[in-house]
């Protein structure tokens, strides 16, 4: 390096120096680091000073932390309330079969011939039927883990009024698409749903802003990786319902997130009791519907 050097960026912190240095010399600029007193001097040739500024100056511009501060993510409950009704609910109808005479499954599960002919309450109450101890064990635990969070962030009450009726539209929708004789049961439409509403709700309410789009996309990336990994399986899962499901779910924590009236921070304990009472009347109405 020339003799005739001249200060471009000194710092008590000599990481910081070493970082300036760095990036001179990914540029071709040589640079060298001298230490007076408390002060790291990072030092180039007269010639290269204003070039040595100049891209100093669009590295710290680049990388200065971003001025945009999240949302802070509000706990509304602690989301157990929604859990237990959702248990009660989807193991109370098994139960109440073993008591009747009734035949649930033929009444209650999703018929996509049935429903296209005016049968509403099966995208409802298909949610609550199941194969066997295997199948409900399962939609126990993954409406449990997803739905845990739904209810934190949005109500007990409001977070599994919208699961149920991003349910329904998505039996619905898959109703339409299939076959007449497509038939399905299960409550994982609606876990799935579940899985797609908090990560959608918290990046449209700028809960990962000012953290990039990696960081910021992460939850909603993550959501679909379990999605890829729990909802595809052997030829009885109903993968489409799933896919419907967890649409469902985004647009809904989308939706959710924009509409004044659906923010869970500003809504009374009373609303949300309301809404998880709607829930039940729902389900309760779709359920008579059936057996009527």
């Amino acid at each position: 390096m020339s003799t005739h050097v001249v200060e471009v960026f000194a710092s008590e912190r000599r990481t910081a120096v070493n970082e300036a240095a760095l990036v001179l010399t990914a540029v071709g600029i040589e640079n060298m680091i001298h230490h007076h007193e408390q002060q790291w001097i990072l030092l180039v040739a007269t010639g290269d000073e204003n070039h040595a500024q100049q891209q100093l100056n669009a590295y710290w511009t680049e990388n200065q932390p971003s001025q945009i501060r999240p949302v802070p993510a509000h706990q509304i409950d602690s989301g157990w309330p929604g859990v237990v009704g959702y248990l009660f609910v989807i193991w109370m109808i098994p139960a109440l079969g073993s008591f009747t005479q009734l035949d649930f499954l033929s009444l209650g599960r999703l018929d996509a011939g049935a429903v296209m002919q005016g049968e509403w309450w099966r995208v409802a109450t298909a949610l609550t039927l199941h194969a066997d101890i295997a199948h409900i064990a399962a939609n126990s635990f993954f409406g449990c883990v997803f739905g845990l969070f739904v209810g934190r962030y949005l109500g007990s009450g409001l977070g599994w009024l919208l699961v149920l009726l991003c349910g329904c539209v998505a039996n619905l929708v898959n109703a339409a698409v299939q076959p007449g004789q497509f038939r399905a049961i299960g409550a994982s439409t609606a876990t799935f749903a579940a899985l797609g509403i908090v990560p959608a709700y918290g990046w449209r309410r700028g809960f990962f802003r000012g953290q990039g789009f990696k960081r910021g996309f992460a939850p909603i990336f993550g959501a679909i990786a379990i999605l890829a990994f729990t909802g595809f399986g052997s030829e009885n899962v109903d993968a489409l319902g799933h896919i419907f499901g967890f649409a469902a779910g985004i647009g809904m924590g989308l939706l959710a997130a924009r509409i004044p009236r659906l923010d869970p921070v500003v809504m009374s304990d009373g609303d949300q009791h309301r809404a998880g009472i709607a829930a039940l009347i729902l389900m309760t109405a779709a359920w008579l519907a059936a057996v009527a």
